[in-house]
């Protein structure tokens, strides 16, 4: 079976990647709908292309341990969850404004066994708080972006109101200048250090390098164990503690909304903003000769995963989140590449909104619906057809969609082909 839709090129293709020179091209198309609920009712298209280039300098005999990456995205379509959902937890992974844009562009150097620096434009999800299991784009098995990269850290704003839509931390497709270092004294512990330019590369097409004071310095720590990692072992699991700290203003969100009623001026700012996160992967069940390795292809099994967020409640728009799940590669005999993906996120509200918004309404009645929570459940299957090609429906509810009951919760379902060229 070959792995690519248009086959190796009579071998060319293996002849340059054995020379030190990769590419891949993967196309996604979906159709998500909103059946019922929510903003608006209604079916929309949106794709993406996914362009990715790897140059290996050992394999191409010049010096071990260094790899130049550059990858590029093409965002077409209507956008889904702002005119048909409201929800924060966008329920399609490629739900972004139309956009043809470099993703990353950064050269990695391993320096002995056990330590490796990364230099460039880079996304921090790369490398920092995402389950083991979504290690390649062929692996993502949820739909709902919460299960990506969780909303919580998505969400870290310094502009007044209820932005949607808009990054404080740099996270795929839309990323910035950075370096990261990578400790991996053994198979069993990692550490990891990022620090990278405060502000998103979102102008552009994602060539805006410039750098300047005002917009800080966004810095990501993350260090985790892993047991039963030998492949004479099964059950495999990790454990990742990681935090996050941005040097930047943020605005005061009880300022920001009381300032609404004229009851403040909405100019208190706090001096950074931060983050703690905690993530649980753990395979239980083992199918008979699956290697000890979590996520990767053709280990079948079930896995699962938890995952915790937090952030401070004066000048963020969220302050605590919980999202975890199951998966299960290769149910259905036969199917040994297929995955069935079952997912649940809850999504907390600031206090500090809720407080000012309860003050505005008793001066004001009615002038808020008080924020609480966002919470969304998926269940998908994805039918792997062929090594190149997949189709994936994903069926999920979204509740208190936009963090209040303002918006009724919202049935979605999507459609989704994933071509790899």
């Amino acid at each position: 079976m070959q792995d690519y839709l248009l086959g190796d090129w009579g071998g060319l293709r293996t002849d340059l990647a054995n020379n030190g020179l990769s590419f891949e091209l993967f196309y996604i198309g979906s159709m998500p709908t909103n059946m019922h609920g929510g903003i608006e009712e209604g079916t929309v298209y949106q794709g993406a292309m996914l362009m990715i280039a790897d140059f290996d300098t050992e394999k191409a005999g010049l010096w071990k341990g260094g790899r130049l990456h550059v990858s590029g995205v093409d965002l077409h379509g209507e956008l889904f969850s702002k005119n048909h959902v409201g929800d924060f937890n966008k329920s399609n992974l490629v739900d972004f404004e139309n956009d043809f844009r470099l993703w990353e562009a950064y050269y990695e150097q391993k320096l002995g066994d056990s330590l490796t620096v990364k230099l460039g434009l880079m996304t921090a999800d790369a490398d920092f708080i995402l389950p083991d299991f979504y290690h390649s784009l062929s692996n993502i098995t949820f739909l709902n972006q919460t299960f990506f990269f969780p909303t919580l850290v998505f969400n870290l704003y310094d502009i007044p109101g209820f932005p949607v839509g808009n990054h404080a931390l740099n996270s795929s497709p839309y990323g910035s200048l950075g370096a990261v270092v990578k400790w991996n004294p053994d198979k069993k512990f990692y550490m990891n250090f990022g620090i990278y330019d405060g502000e998103p590369n979102l102008g552009d097409g994602g060539t805006d390098f410039s750098l300047s004071d005002d917009q800080g310095a966004l810095m990501f720590f993350e260090t985790g164990i892993r047991w039963n990692v030998e492949g004479s072992k099964c059950l495999p699991g990790d454990l990742k503690l990681g935090a996050f700290y941005h040097t930047d203003e943020f605005s005061d969100v009880y300022d920001v909304v009381t300032s609404f009623a004229g009851l403040s001026s909405g100019a208190k700012t706090h001096d950074g903003n931060y983050g703690f996160y905690a993530l649980l992967e753990q395979m239980l069940v083992c199918e008979s000769g699956c290697e000890a390795d979590l996520g990767r292809a053709g280990c079948q099994g079930l896995y699962s995963f938890l995952r915790f967020t937090g952030a401070p409640a004066d000048r963020n728009l969220t302050q605590f989140g919980v999202d975890g799940g199951f998966v299960w590669r290769g149910l259905i005999p036969t199917r040994d590449y297929d995955t069935l993906g079952i997912g649940g996120s809850y999504l907390q509200m600031s206090d500090d909104i809720r407080r000012g918004q309860k003050l505005v309404n008793k001066l004001a009645p009615g002038s808020f619906v008080v924020a609480d929570y966002e919470a969304a459940i998926e269940v998908n299957y994805k039918v792997q057809l062929a090594a190149w090609w997949t189709i994936q429906p994903s069926f999920q509810y979204a509740m208190h969609p936009g963090g209040s009951g303002e918006i009724e919760n919202a049935w979605v379902f999507i459609l989704q082909s994933t071509l790899r060229f």
